[in-house]
């Protein structure tokens, strides 16, 4: 397998790499494999939240002289982001090196999944029963805290935010409760999948989808907003007819607590759709003020143009910076560089560098 997908490396010298696995028998790791098509020019960094070194469960990442050493090529890494592969490829091997390193890694992961195959069904989102149960009281948890806040309410014991009358206090603290159970209840469906979960796997690559729409598939759909705030009353005090008038409580407001592989309730299916037609609405109107806000942006900047003495000028030769963006640099080129050094002790520094022969 592993000599196959080498053959789909472009411009391989056909030296097969020792294999990193020796004992029961000779394997080699996709690392290995993916390391022949990052470019030796490339060194990058990006460190765990912990420290590691040597990461257990392979975050972060670490690239030294084109070889993966360590962590995942996500969308972070090998995309259209500042800093991965193909902007320091670009850099220091302009755009034929950025291309190559491009073609070679569509060329390799094509054929590998080709031979390894990507699926996700609804299996990839039926948690296990104790994690139902366990979504289940957090949910009645944060419901029981906001019948406390509404009777508090209606008591008139409720005291008022600073900067808030008592509506907007009560409010508040509905809506933080019940981000908290969808919070919750994410973070413990997130933890019971597995790693190979295809789901997961599509999230943590960066392929395509996230965290929160796991969680709205497997735990909960959670709170729906309309306009900035919880459902408001259409009718004569209340949402919908399945209700009765001033009913605060959070499903006649709009909170889904259904997941989507249970199916949503009519009025919980209602009140989506409304959350749903408010985000199509905005988009069609966000597209058509920001394409304006551009376009008024590239007519007034159009006559600006960087010299070759570093400054700034308008089509009348008028100097409107003298150092263009006020420090000279080219923002395409700039990369973060860690220098460690700079913070390191002596001893450390010492323990890391000295080499006492």
């Amino acid at each position: 397998q592993i000599m196959n997908s080498m053959l789909w490396v472009p411009n391989w010298d056909g030296v097969i790499p020792q294999p990193a696995i020796l004992k029961p028998r000779p394997r080699w790791t996709g690392k290995q494999l993916i390391s022949m098509v990052i470019p030796k020019e490339v060194t990058l960094h990006n460190g765990n939240d912990k420290k590691e070194d040597a990461p257990l469960k392979d975050e972060g990442i670490l690239i030294q002289a084109g070889q993966l050493m360590y962590g995942l090529p996500t969308k972070k890494i090998v995309g259209a982001a500042a800093g991965g592969i193909v902007h320091i490829s670009y850099n220091e091997l302009g755009a034929e090196g950025a291309m190559a390193f491009l073609n070679g890694v569509q060329q390799v992961v094509t054929y590998w999944l080709l031979n390894n195959g990507h699926s996700i069904g609804i299996g990839d989102t039926i948690p296990d029963k104790a994690t139902i149960e366990k979504v289940q009281v957090h949910i009645d948890e944060e419901k029981a805290e906001v019948a406390r806040l509404t009777a508090m309410a209606t008591a008139n014991e409720l005291e008022a935010l600073p900067g808030m009358n008592v509506r907007a206090t009560f409010e508040n603290k509905v809506s933080m409760a019940l981000n908290q159970a969808r919070d919750k209840a994410g973070t413990t469906t997130q933890k019971s999948l597995k790693d190979s979960n295809n789901a997961v796997t599509m999230a943590s690559s960066g392929s395509k989808g996230s965290s929160i729409n796991i969680s709205q598939m497997t735990a909960l759909v959670g709170q729906q907003i309309v306009e900035g705030k919880r459902i408001p009353f259409g009718f004569k005090y209340r949402t919908l007819p399945h209700f009765t008038k001033d009913d605060y409580s959070p499903e006649a407001r709009g909170f889904v607590e259904n997941s989507y592989l249970r199916g949503l309730t009519p009025s919980e299916f209602f009140f989506h759709a409304m959350a749903g037609r408010e985000g199509l609405i905005d988009t069609a109107v966000k597209t058509a003020e920001t394409g304006y806000i551009q376009r008024r942006l590239v007519k007034a900047l159009e006559d600006l143009s960087a010299r070759y003495d570093g400054t700034v000028r308008n089509s009348l030769g008028d100097v409107v910076q003298f150092l263009y963006g006020e420090d000279g640099l080219d923002a395409m080129c700039i990369e973060k560089q860690k220098l460690g050094i700079l913070n390191m002790s002596n001893a450390a520094f010492k323990a890391k560098y000295r080499l006492d022969l």
